[in-house]
């Protein structure tokens, strides 16, 4: 199987099994949005709690130059970090909500124990 299938595949069953843990909150849907022909990935939330409308990008990764680049990122433990225990090598993710010249000194150390 080719490198960037591998990565879809790994983006995609990450991307349901937030969905699948998503906490219930009334009027407040958590969707997934999955663009292979643009090679977007995004979990949003979406819907109301009054008075104010929400909106929030959980987080977007897309597939850009070979790599996975983390455009996006809210969860508590880190994407990236679920990413690399998926299987995705360091040096193929690009923290792109990074300014470039700190991304070289990104540390990808994961907590004793591994996920949560």
């Amino acid at each position: 199987m080719d490198r960037l299938r591998d990565y879809r595949s790994i983006i995609q069953r990450i991307l349901a099994e937030h969905l699948e843990n998503a906490p219930p909150e009334e009027d407040v849907e958590t969707v997934s949005i999955n663009d292979e022909a643009g090679e977007h990935y995004l979990l949003l939330e979406m819907g109301w709690q009054p008075p104010r409308r929400i909106y929030n990008v959980v987080f977007h990764l897309r597939l850009k130059e070979g790599k996975i680049w983390v455009e996006q990122d809210w969860t508590e433990y880190g994407i990236a970090r679920e990413l690399i225990e998926a299987g995705i090598p360091a040096e193929s993710i690009e923290l792109s909500f990074q300014p470039p010249e700190m991304r070289p000194y990104i540390e990808w150390s994961t907590p004793a124990g591994g996920r949560r």
